[in-house]
């Protein structure tokens, strides 16, 4: 009977897992760093991770059980995908589960910055009833969205702001011209992206070249009106640049679900900034969503202790890992 490990997180539906596997037997532990996961895992199959549990090439050494780690979600930077290969372990993620949602949440953070939502909410449920609580405020449409990144959650945003006639810039080296052309986006430099962009919008993974990708000089380049959103990755900002340009006017405003630190400090200034919109990395949520990403996860695991590939294999020879 294998024994499949999961982290202690709410996104996480131990009864799914347990449904597609109903011979192997399931454990749920808090496994906040390595440490943990050693101490739980000594005789687990397969391990299920959120992004918030880090497993580097050490947790490979001190489990030799163990077949597959399933991300459960997009993104597998906290993942060693290297390592685990050299140790015959498969990493899985589930790409697209949440694509629709993020997409959503990053468009509604945007037209909450632009039209001032949650400045007007505040200012009128503290007893006012002024439209010049909000200003400036300027119009929508005719206004450039850059894209930092066109993968799947990219290119859904783009089709969701095609009725509100935005010019739409991308910056993705990954991507050609032409596929980008074919989406109605025009492909350009990180450089042209800062300085003509309207609102920037960050979908990049955290890697090494796109940690701290957003920093002072990044901000200091951008129009001093611009929105930044951030539904990717928290480590793709400086968060203390970040609050410097948005207090000192250098930017216009930030709408960010994800942050360095989940949740952020109590003291983190950007908490206190009246023009930065903070939501508790929510984007990925919908209830169908959590649904179908219990579901691929327990899919995935049950392919890798099958000896089959699972469907969500990551390709440990990625240019970019």
């Amino acid at each position: 009977m294998s024994e499949i490990l999961v982290s202690d997180d709410p996104m996480l539906d131990p009864d799914v897992i347990a449904g597609a596997l109903p011979d192997a037997t399931i454990r749920t532990e808090p496994l906040p760093d390595e440490r943990a996961i050693v101490a739980a895992g000594s005789d687990a199959a397969a391990l299920v991770v959120d992004v918030n549990t880090p497993v580097p090439a050490s947790v490979f050494e001190q489990l030799p059980a163990l077949q597959i780690v399933a991300r459960a979600g997009v993104g597998f930077e906290n993942v060693d995908v290297k390592a685990a290969a050299e140790h015959d372990v498969v990493v899985t993620n589930v790409p697209e589960y949440c694509t629709d949602e993020v997409a959503t949440h990053g468009l509604a953070l945007l037209l909450d910055c632009v039209r001032k939502i949650a400045e007007y909410d505040r200012a009128t449920a503290a007893g006012g009833w002024a439209w010049e609580e909000g200003r400036p405020v300027h119009r929508f449409p005719d206004t450039t969205l850059g894209l930092v990144s066109f993968g799947p959650i990219a290119r859904r945003l783009r089709e969701r702001v095609r009725g509100f006639d935005l010019d739409v810039i991308a910056y993705d080296p990954y991507v050609d011209p032409e596929e980008m052309a074919e989406a109605g986006v025009e492909r350009v430099s990180f450089e042209e992206l800062l300085a003509r962009a309207d609102h920037v919008s960050l979908h990049a993974p955290l890697t090494d070249e796109t940690e701290g990708l957003i920093d002072a000089d990044a901000l200091g380049a951008m129009q001093d009106h611009a929105i930044v959103v951030n539904t990717a990755r928290g480590g793709l900002i400086d968060e203390a640049a970040l609050a410097d340009a948005l207090a000192d006017g250098e930017i216009g405003a930030a709408g960010l679900d994800v942050s360095r630190r989940e949740p952020p400090a109590d003291d983190s200034p950007l908490r206190a900034l009246d023009n930065c919109l903070l939501t508790p990395h929510a984007g990925w949520y919908s209830v169908e969503a959590r649904e179908e990403l219990n579901e691929t996860v327990a899919r995935n695991v049950a392919a890798a202790l099958d000896g089959e590939t699972p469907p969500n294999r990551i390709d440990p020879d990625l240019d970019w890992l």
